[in-house]
Parts: structure tokens; sequence; C-alpha cells
């Protein structure tokens, strides 16, 4: 691990900090999944299914992020594969652009907004089912990433007009309030149906979603913190680190 963390921060060195960090999770609904099961079998009954078909996924992934280039020319990325809390796998991926993302590109391959359930049905319920933090907060202190009182991921997020730069390396995307044209989609919350907007959307990127219809939250990234999450993860069970260099 060492050896990984010590190549990272050679490339932070060499090229900056890293442009988009995308974890990608397995979805055991995915066709691939449910086909290979036994009459009567449950996803988490075939750990071994569910490993060669996430491990058949990000190398897609991985192709598509690098050789197929939908972000532009890759510079470099690694990534670190996890397996914790509910058994399936997810994917921490670093990516170096060879032309920077600036901020006013943000908005073009990132959204944190429900899609139009009109003109874009099928991206419209790959969010809905994939994308929607919690809901945590006042409208459900229950939920399991609640601690204090407080989301400790930091939901619900501010609702603003216009993607503006973070403080912390990370933008604040844009998520229109429903009074600003945002949509908003009901909820069940322990049995009582709710109503929640863009507050609670994680961001993603349409293409990937619709690509791979499963959770993968895109992040714009200029924050060395990035890498040091990934290596720090170690010991929350992760698996193994890759590392590679596109030019």
């Amino acid at each position: 691990m060492h050896e990984y963390a010590q190549d990272a921060m050679t490339y932070v060195r060499n090229y900056g900090t890293p442009d988009l960090f995308i974890t990608f999770t397995c979805n055991q609904k995915w066709t691939e999944i449910e086909r290979e099961l036994e009459p009567g079998q449950k996803p988490q009954d075939r750990h071994d299914i569910i490993a060669r078909v996430f491990q058949q996924k990000l190398k897609v992934m991985m192709d598509v992020l690098t050789k197929y280039r939908v972000f532009g020319d890759t510079r470099c990325y690694m990534y670190s594969v996890e397996w914790q809390k509910r058994g399936l796998p997810h994917a921490h991926i670093l990516i170096w652009l060879l032309n920077k993302l600036h901020s006013n590109e943000v908005d073009d391959i990132i959204s944190a907004e429900i899609p139009d359930p009109v003109t874009d049905p099928h991206l419209h319920d790959i969010v809905t089912t994939q994308m929607v933090h919690g809901p945590c907060g006042a409208l459900n202190l229950l939920s399991p990433c609640m601690a204090d009182g407080k989301c400790t991921k930091r939901y619900p997020r501010p609702l603003v007009a216009e993607t503006v730069t973070g403080n912390d390396g990370y933008p604040v995307y844009r998520r229109r309030s429903k009074e600003d044209n945002g949509r908003t989609i009901k909820v069940k919350v322990q049995n009582q149906e709710i109503e929640i907007g863009n507050e609670f959307i994680v961001p993603y990127c349409p293409l990937l979603s619709r690509i791979f219809e499963t959770h993968a939250n895109v992040e714009s990234c200029h924050s060395a913190k990035s890498i040091k999450y990934l290596h720090k993860r170690q010991r929350h069970g992760c698996v193994w680190y890759c590392v590679g260099k596109c030019e």
C-alpha cells in the first residue's frame, strides 16, 4: 500500500491534483448476476458471481474512461476496490486528465439534479433508484449515515442555482429548488411517503449512469485529500489497488 501511495503522490507532483473522483458500486440487480442465480438463490448467496461480474464491469468502466476518452484524454489513473458493509464491492477511481477540467465545464459532465421523467425516463429511473442519498437529517433521524444528529455525508446539500467553486477542492453543484424549476420525487421513509428534491441527489455523470445502470458517484476533484482517502481505506477492507499511466 505504501508503494502505491508513493506512486500516487508522484502523479500529484508531476501532474497536479486529480480531476475526477468516481465511486463505482456493484448493482446486485444487474442482469448478468440475476441470470446466473439458481432458483431460490439471492445475490448475497453467490459472492463468486458478484465478484466476477463486478470485475468485468469495472474493466469496461476503465476502458470507457481511458480508451474511449469520454472525458477527454487521460494522463493517468488509480483505483482501489473494497468489500464492506452490505458485502457489495465498489471501486474508488481517480482520474488525471490531459486537459484539466475547468469550473465552467463541470455542468457538461456532472449533474446533481433529478432528470426529466418525460424526455429521459431511463435516466430518471436510474437516478431515482440508485443516486438518492437517504433521505436523512430531519426527515429520517434513524438513517445509518446519521451521527450526533447530523449526516456524516453532509446531506441534505444546499440548493443553488449555479455550480460554484467550493472551499474543499470540490464544487458546490447546481441543485435547483422546486421554486427554481427543480424537480422532486416521492420516497418512502418509515412507511410514510415524503417529497424530496435535488438536495438528496448524489452527483453523477448521465452518460456513465446510462451505460452501467448502477450507483456511480462522479465528482470534480481538485484536492490531494482524495488520494489520502483511497489509501486510508485499507483498514476498512480494501482488497487491492491499481495504478496506471496512459501517456
